[in-house]
C-alpha cells in the first residue's frame, strides 16, 4: 500500500544531472534512474514508518532499525547515482576525466 503523501510521477524518469551546473553531467540510463527512484521511494516509505513508530511509543530499539534502513537505503540511492554517473563519464570520450574524478571523489567522500 502506498503512501498518499508520497510524491508522484506522471511521466518517465526524466535526466539526473551530475556535479555541478558548470560541469553537468546527465545520467541518461532510464533502468538506473528508475532503479534510483525506487530506492528512493522505499526510503520515503521506512521514514514515514519511523515517525509511526515514535507515535506509537515503540521501543527505542525498533525505531533505530528502521532509521537504520532509512539510512541505508537512502546511501545505496546515492552510490548507484554516483556510480552510474561515473559510468557515463568513463565511457564518454569527449569528458576530461581529471576534473570529473576529482568531483566524483569529493561526492563520494561526502556519502563517507
Amino acid at each position: 500500500m502506498s503512501d498518499p503523501r508520497a510524491p508522484r510521477h506522471a511521466s518517465p524518469v526524466a535526466h539526473t544531472t551530475l556535479v555541478d551546473s558548470t560541469s553537468a553531467r546527465t545520467i541518461g540510463d532510464t533502468q538506473q534512474l528508475e532503479a534510483i527512484r525506487k530506492r528512493l521511494q522505499r526510503a520515503y516509505g521506512q521514514f514515514g514508518g519511523v515517525i509511526r513508530l515514535l507515535d506509537e511509543g515503540a521501543s527505542c530499539e525498533k525505531v533505530v532499525i528502521q532509521m537504520a534502513a532509512v539510512t541505508k537505503a537512502m546511501n545505496a540511492a546515492a552510490f548507484t547515482l554516483l556510480s552510474a554517473g561515473l559510468k557515463e563519464c568513463l565511457i564518454d570520450p569527449g569528458v576530461d576525466s581529471d576534473p570529473a574524478t576529482e568531483k566524483f571523489e569529493k561526492l563520494f567522500l561526502s556519502l563517507a
